[in-house]
């Protein structure tokens, strides 16, 4: 029995949506009945336009894709451009002003107060330059991730360029398979610092090799059903099973295929692919796989990589990269230079900078990371000292602070419907104030701090040094926005997700409870310890001890239920719902 969503997809779903959106925009953002906005903003996710939250109508969210964050100085520089002119709300953000971008975890970025008479003018410039929010949102694949410094890495094992590109085109940009079950993941790893983060998508390739006719072959090892959220985080699970690098493709869409004709579709809280590979196991599925989903013979699983793995692995900085942040020799001489956005927010005039710069100084390629940070690719070696002075640089720091290089934040009160709290102004004044008031060992070049507004976990608090998820708590009679702290999470070799060390933490005694946690560690650890080795050593009861809670001098940006405001930062009524010529409509 299908639930209300899937009757609505059933109804119309993938490319047709899009000539909707734009019938809506041309005659205004009151055209949508007000029975069926619920329907039309469920279908409109496809083509990465969401409505934001309660208060703030008429507003929406705009999602870009790019499979393994490659674009051009010239794709930014456009995305600035439009970002400058049509991501403008009415409300300054006190800590970003007006007018910026987000990147996000899977290496694309979001676009925020989007006015829907906007969108037909804002496709236009993007798709001029190659740019497009086609299945970035929704139940469909979302933006495939990769290595992203695939082909110009030395750390790489086997070419995944060719891969992608075809799992961009052919799959994704395939329409019979854009309404899937849920929102579905692909990862593409083939270097060996596992940076693509297999271990948390419906299905990752990671680099393995196997003896095939007595020859030694380099290709992938296939993992599924990962996924983090609702507390309830999957780690992907192997399904025995090497494929060589020409087979990818087939073994990858065949699974697609499978989850899309077999996953539930009745109940939207448990028809994850990880809960599929959770009721089917994974013989079961590779078994269904090969009997009917692919045609090539599946070779079991070969000698994988994994333990190689360095990226947010909580490994030392000697064992390899954690991070892209910095720079980095390519296998041609050239170099790329990994920038720090703490929080994954930049402004419309900073990604325009960023895309002169990556022209001026390099290739003008620039790539995202899955830590919400861009690389300038391809730099010359006498052209590292200019770059470097560039004040855009001096902003975003190849060389952060470790709180700075470990920060990341999902979206939060300030737009999204699910979160709790307000995450990227309160991350970025709590990695400010850790700067100043907690002391780090010398050898420690990184604290990774993860925040979400909620148990959805799209800030992957899950896998952080310090995991933070927003909740609610009472303080002094009042109901305050409050922070779970975790500790201990990471991929590479051994994906773990962090254990809960102090829960419903009232959000203004948080930084005081980090700095407990980070003075702990350097009081604990034993030389050149990570902080998720100290954790995995010294065991996370004695730290539930530790982690203490208290008031400091910090001052929160947001203690009383930012929900309930139309917009966390002001007291101001709502301009929301407007005309299109943005004229408030009368609540009446």
């Amino acid at each position: 029995m299908s639930n209300k969503k899937e009757t609505w997809k059933e109804g119309m779903y993938g490319d047709e949506v899009r000539e909707k959106i734009l019938e809506f925009a041309e005659k205004g953002w009151e055209s949508i009945p007000e029975e069926e906005r619920d329907m039309w903003f469920s279908r409109f996710k496809f083509w990465g336009v969401f409505h934001q939250r309660d208060g703030q109508e008429s507003y929406f969210m705009m999602r870009l894709t790019n499979a393994n964050g490659q674009m051009t100085g010239e794709q930014l520089r456009a995305i600035g451009e439009v970002a400058r002119e049509y991501a403008t709300g009415p409300v300054d953000n006190p800590e970003f002003g007006d007018a910026w971008l987000d990147f996000t975890t899977r290496q694309s970025i979001q676009l925020h107060w989007i006015n829907l008479e906007d969108v037909p003018a804002i496709w236009e410039k993007l798709e001029s330059v190659g740019v497009t929010t086609r299945s970035s949102g929704g139940d469909t694949m979302r933006n495939i991730v990769g290595c992203p410094v695939a082909g110009k890495d030395e750390a790489e094992l086997v070419e995944t360029q060719p891969l992608l590109e075809r799992l961009q085109e052919d799959l994704r940009g395939d329409n019979d398979l854009a309404n899937m079950p849920r929102k579905f993941n692909i990862s593409v790893t083939g270097c060996r610092e596992g940076c693509a983060q297999d271990a948390i998508n419906g299905i990752g390739l990671e680099p393995a090799e196997k003896e095939i006719d007595g020859e030694v072959v380099t290709g992938f090892n296939v993992r599924i059903g990962g996924g983090l959220g609702g507390r309830q985080p999957r780690r992907a699970r192997s399904i025995d099973t090497f494929v060589r690098p020409e087979n990818a493709y087939e073994v990858v869409r065949g699974f697609v295929e499978l989850y899309h004709e077999h996953g539930r579709r009745d109940n939207r809280q448990k028809n994850r692919s990880r809960f599929f590979v959770d009721d089917r196991g994974t013989e079961k599925i590779r078994d269904l796989l090969q009997e009917e989903y692919v045609d090539i013979d599946l070779h079991r699983a070969g000698r994988d990589f994994r333990e190689q793995y360095t990226y947010n692995a909580g490994k030392p900085p000697e064992a390899g990269k954690t991070d892209h942040v910095g720079v980095h020799e390519q296998p041609s001489g050239d170099y790329y230079v990994g920038l720090n956005v703490p929080v994954g927010r930049m402004t419309a005039q900073e990604a325009i900078a960023l895309g002169d710069v990556a022209e001026a100084y390099g290739s003008g390629e620039i790539r995202l990371t899955r830590r919400q940070n861009p690389l300038i690719m391809d730099v010359e070696e006498e052209s590292l000292d200019a770059l470097l002075d560039e004040p855009l640089l001096d902003t975003h720091r190849p060389e952060p602070s470790p709180f700075e290089r470990g920060g990341m934040a999902c979206t939060g009160t300030e737009f999204c419907g699910l979160a709790l709290t307000e995450t990227k102004l309160r991350l970025t004044r709590t990695l400010r104030w850790l700067n100043t008031n907690v002391e780090v060992p010398d050898d420690v070049d990184t604290i990774k701090i993860h925040y979400s507004g909620c148990t959805a976990d799209c800030g992957h608090a899950y896998t952080a040094d310090i995991g933070l998820q927003g909740m609610r708590a009472q303080k002094n009679g009042e109901i305050v926005e409050a922070l779970d702290i975790g500790v201990g999470g990471g991929l590479g070799p051994h994906p773990e997700f962090v254990e809960w060390v102090s829960q419903r933490v009232p959000a203004d005694e948080v930084p005081g409870a980090i700095r407990s946690l980070v003075e702990a560690f350097a009081a604990h650890r034993e030389d050149g310890q990570t902080f998720r080795e100290w954790v995995e050593d010294f065991g996370t009861e004695p730290i539930v001890d530790l982690c203490e809670p208290e008031e400091t001098d910090y001052e929160d940006p947001y203690m009383h239920d930012a929900k309930q405001s139309w917009y966390p930062f002001t007291d101001d009524p709502s301009p929301a719902p407007t005309t299109v010529d943005d004229i408030p409509i009368s609540s009446d």
